[in-house]
């Protein structure tokens, strides 16, 4: 178990689509309608993690060219972040909507994202507790994640609420943004690999 959770806390902690989008709601919006982004975001999270669990993302996924398509349409998407923020000049938020997503943008970024579906699969059924009910472990895994998962989003949606409340030079914010544009293009490298590697695609 504590394998378990030393493994999911040191992968929920890289940088990905949902904890950098989180941190430009925050920065760009503020921290009530961050909340509200993260809460679809979660929601998302449990969505995804319970369509793994009950083998629903297998038999949707079955079909070559569908999963083929999601793939390289959640990448596409992933791109598009990234390219808007290496192109938001001096704000440090990559979201330049009027309106901020919302509990919906957050439930739909959570579904079209790869890496959801890789890492649930991964811990759900890997790094076993060698328990006689596999429901049993498969409800504290869901326990344990979330656990983790709520506080380190919090964190970074704080994180991005203070980015905005600092009033950083232009400069200092295009450093920000080149930053993010970077990590965000690795992640469409590696989540689109992952998710070919893992589906066999």
């Amino acid at each position: 178990m504590l394998t378990f959770v030393a493994a999911f806390f040191l992968t929920i902690l890289t940088p990905g689509p949902g904890v950098l989008t989180t941190a430009g709601v925050g920065s760009g919006f503020g921290f009530r309608p961050g909340l509200t982004f993260l809460s679809g975001l979660w929601f998302g999270t449990n969505l995804v993690a319970v369509a793994v669990v009950t083998g629903l993302a297998a038999v949707v996924l079955a079909d070559e060219v569908l999963r083929t398509v999601l793939i390289f349409v959640s990448a596409g998407y992933l791109l598009y972040l990234a390219l808007r923020i290496a192109r938001s000049g001096s704000k440090i938020s990559f979201i330049e909507k009027q309106a901020a997503p919302g509990f919906l943008g957050g439930l739909m970024l959570q579904l079209i994202n790869p890496k959801a579906y890789v890492v649930n699969s991964a811990f759900f059924f890997g790094y076993p507790f060698h328990f006689d009910s596999l429901w049993t472990e498969i409800l504290l895994k869901f326990l344990i994640t979330n656990i983790i998962w709520i506080p380190v989003h919090l964190i970074w949606l704080t994180m991005g609420v203070t980015l905005h409340r600092l009033n950083l030079s232009p400069r200092a914010m295009t450093v920000i943004n080149s930053g993010m544009a970077v990590a965000m293009l690795a992640v469409v490298a590696l989540t689109t690999w992952s998710a070919l590697d893992t589906i066999g695609a």
